[in-house]
C-alpha cells in the first residue's frame, strides 16, 4: 500500500461505511473528486480498487497533454503546481542535474516559470503529491472492488449503497463515478455506449470507421497480414481482421488501442534489464519484423522526464500499442469481468516487454536498431512493488455514458457552446487505432488513428456529467461521461479529468446542500463555487480567472 493508505486515512470504525459523497475510483479525477468534497466540509470516502491512487498520472503519463495551460484551473492546476515546487529543490534530481535536463514538454516547456507549473514528472513524485493532497483534506481513503453483479441498492432513482467484493455495503447521499471503464454507472443501469458511432447519429465527420483518413503511425506499405507471407491459406497474423468492417463514417464496437506507458531509463545504477517474457511467441513479433523489413527504424517515443526516465508511449505504425487486443468478437475490455481485464492487462504487459526484449536482442532485428534501444531498462525506484512495471494499464476509452446532452465534434470545433461550464477541453480530438485489416489490395494497414485539430479550447457542459434523470438522481460521472467518440478523444486527458473530478464533487455538495437532485443542482451556484475555486470555464472572460 501507498503510504497515505497506513497513515490514518483508512475507513474504519461505526463511520467508515457512510459519507455525504462516495468516490468510486483510484485516478486522479477520483482524488480531486474526494479532496473537493473534504475542502467543501462534507464527509467522503474515496473507494479506489487498487492499491495505488493516481491512475494514469501515477501509472507512467507523465509527459503532460495539456492542451493549453491558460485552461488550467482549481485543483488540477494545484496539482502541477506542486509538483513544479517539487522539481524546484536541488535534492529532487538524484539521477542527473537539474542544467542537463532538456526543459521540453508536450507542447509547452517542461516547467512553465512564469505559471509555476510542472508538465512533465516522475510517477512515484506524483503519487506523492496526490498522497499529500489526500492526507491533508483528510480524506478516508477504502481499498476495495464493486461487486458488479449486485453492488448497486437503489430506491426508485437513487442509489442507497454499494456493496464490495467482500459483502461491505458503503451507504452516501451522492455518488461519484470517476473509474476510467465507467463500472459504477453500468452497476445503476445508466444508459451508456461502447466504441464508435457513425457520423449519421450526431452529424460528425471523423466518427465510425476511418480507414482513408489513418494516416498517422500507420503501417508501411506493402506488408503481408498472413502467417505465411502472401499466403492468404495460412490464415491472418495475431489480431488482423479479414477487412475494415465496413465504409468510412460507419460505426462499430471497436475500442481504440491501449498500453502500458512505459518507464524507462538509461542510468546504469538504477536500471534493471528487461527479461524476456515466460510467455513469449515469436510470432506475435512478425508484424515488427516485417515494418523493419519495409523501412520501420523508430518504434516508441523516448520522451524524456527528470532524473532520465522516459515517458514511452505508442508512435508509429508497429509501437507499444497492442492493437485489436482489447476486445473480441464478444467481449470488450470495459465490459469484461476482473478476471478477464486482469488476463488482457498480463497480455499487453507481456507484448511491451517482449517488444523491448525483441528490439534489443532478436537476431531478426538489424544490429543498429539493437544498440539504439540496448541502454534502456526499467528504473529500480518507479514501481518497485509490481517488478518496475507500471500499475495501470492505458484505458483510453470505455463506457461512454448517453445523457440528455452529449458532447460531440460540433462541441470541440466551437460550432456548439455548452452554457453551463464546469470546465474546459483543449486538446486535438484524438483516437489511437482501433484495427489491424487487410485493404483490398491484399495489405496490412491500421485504422482508427485521427487526429483533428480544434481551433481553442471548448466549455464541457455540466448536463454532460448527469445521468438522465428517470434513470440516476445522485451519480456524476466526470471521467466516462456522455461524449460521442470523438468528443471523447479530447476531452479525456488528465488535466481536464481532474478539473470535471474537483467540478463534479462541487456540484454534489451542492446538491446535498440544496436537497436536489444533480439534475436540478442551480447552475448559477455551481459556476460561482467553481469560479471561487479557481475552475476556469471560459477563456476571454474576467469571471473566469
Amino acid at each position: 500500500m501507498i503510504a497515505f493508505l497506513n497513515s490514518g486515512l483508512a475507513g474504519s470504525g461505526p463511520d467508515s461505511t457512510r459519507a455525504d459523497v462516495c468516490v468510486y475510483g483510484s485516478t486522479s479525477g477520483a482524488i480531486t473528486a474526494a479532496v473537493q468534497t473534504a475542502r467543501m466540509g462534507k464527509t467522503v470516502i474515496l473507494l479506489s480498487p487498487t492499491n495505488h491512487l493516481g491512475g494514469m498520472s501515477t501509472s507512467g503519463l507523465g509527459f503532460t497533454d495539456f492542451g493549453s495551460e491558460e485552461a488550467l484551473g482549481g485543483l488540477s492546476r494545484e496539482f502541477y503546481h506542486r509538483l513544479y515546487l517539487h522539481y524546484q529543490d536541488v535534492s529532487a534530481w538524484v539521477w542527473q542535474k537539474r542544467g542537463d535536463f532538456k526543459d521540453k514538454g508536450q507542447g509547452a516547456p517542461a516547467f512553465i516559470a512564469d505559471k509555476e507549473l510542472a508538465t512533465v514528472f516522475e510517477p512515484a513524485v506524483a503519487e506523492k503529491v496526490f498522497g499529500e493532497m489526500l492526507k491533508e483534506a483528510g480524506v478516508r481513503v477504502l481499498i476495495g472492488r464493486l461487486d458488479r453483479d449486485k453492488g448497486v441498492r437503489k430506491e426508485g432513482n437513487r442509489i442507497t449503497s454499494v456493496c464490495l467484493e467482500d459483502g461491505t455495503d458503503l451507504s452516501a447521499r451522492m455518488f461519484i463515478d470517476a473509474t476510467y471503464e465507467g463500472d459504477l454507472l453500468a452497476g445503476v443501469g445508466v444508459s451508456y455506449t461502447i466504441g464508435r458511432e457513425p457520423n449519421s447519429t450526431y452529424g460528425e465527420t471523423v466518427n465510425g470507421i476511418q480507414a482513408q483518413h489513418s494516416k498517422k503511425n500507420q503501417l508501411p506499405d506493402g506488408i503481408s497480414p498472413y502467417v505465411v507471407k502472401d499466403d492468404p491459406a495460412s490464415g491472418l497474423l495475431p489480431h488482423v481482421n479479414p477487412s475494415a468492417g465496413g465504409a468510412d463514417g460507419f460505426g462499430d464496437k471497436r475500442l481504440q488501442s491501449y498500453c502500458y506507458r512505459m518507464v524507462l531509463t538509461d542510468v546504469p545504477e538504477n536500471r534493471i534489464p528487461v527479461e524476456k517474457p515466460d510467455s513469449y511467441n515469436e510470432r506475435d513479433y512478425e508484424i515488427l519484423f516485417r515494418c523493419i523489413e519495409a523501412g520501420q527504424s523508430h518504434f516508441f517515443k523516448l520522451s524524456m522526464m527528470p532524473n532520465r526516465k522516459t515517458d514511452s508511449n505508442n508512435s508509429a505504425g508497429l509501437s507499444c500499442d497492442a492493437i485489436g487486443a482489447n476486445y473480441g468478437d464478444d467481449w470488450n475490455y470495459a465490459e469484461a469481468g476482473y478476471a478477464k481485464r486482469a488476463e488482457v492487462e498480463r497480455m499487453h504487459e507481456s507484448w511491451q516487454r517482449g517488444l523491448i526484449w525483441t528490439l534489443q536482442h532478436h537476431p531478426r532485428i538489424p544490429q543498429a536498431i539493437r544498440d539504439f534501444y540496448a541502454n534502456w531498462g526499467l528504473p529500480k525506484d518507479e514501481f518497485s512493488d509490481n517488478r518496475n512495471w507500471a500499475y495501470d494499464i492505458y484505458v483510453r476509452e470505455g463506457r461512454r455514458m448517453v445523457s440528455d446532452y452529449v458532447m460531440t465534434e460540433h462541441n470541440c470545433s466551437g460550432k456548439v457552446i455548452a452554457d453551463d461550464s464546469i470546465g474546459m477541453g483543449a486538446y486535438t480530438m484524438d483516437s489511437h487505432h482501433t484495427q489491424r485489416y487487410v485493404t483490398e489490395s491484399g495489405m496490412l494497414k491500421n485504422e482508427g488513428d485521427i487526429q483533428k485539430h480544434i481551433p481553442k479550447p471548448y466549455p464541457i457542459a455540466y448536463r454532460a456529467i448527469v445521468p438522465k434523470a428517470n434513470e440516476c438522481s445522485n451519480l456524476l460521472v466526470p471521467w466516462a461521461l456522455s461524449a460521442s467518440h470523438m468528443a471523447f478523444g479530447s476531452i479525456r486527458m488528465e488535466p481536464v479529468f481532474m478539473g470535471l473530478g474537483q467540478s463534479a464533487a462541487t456540484a454534489a455538495c451542492l446538491a446535498i446542500d440544496e436537497g436536489t437532485s444533480v439534475q436540478d443542482v442551480a447552475y448559477p451556484k455551481l459556476r460561482d463555487r467553481l469560479l471561487k475555486d479557481g475552475v476556469i470555464l471560459s477563456l476571454g472572460n474576467p469571471d473566469s480567472n
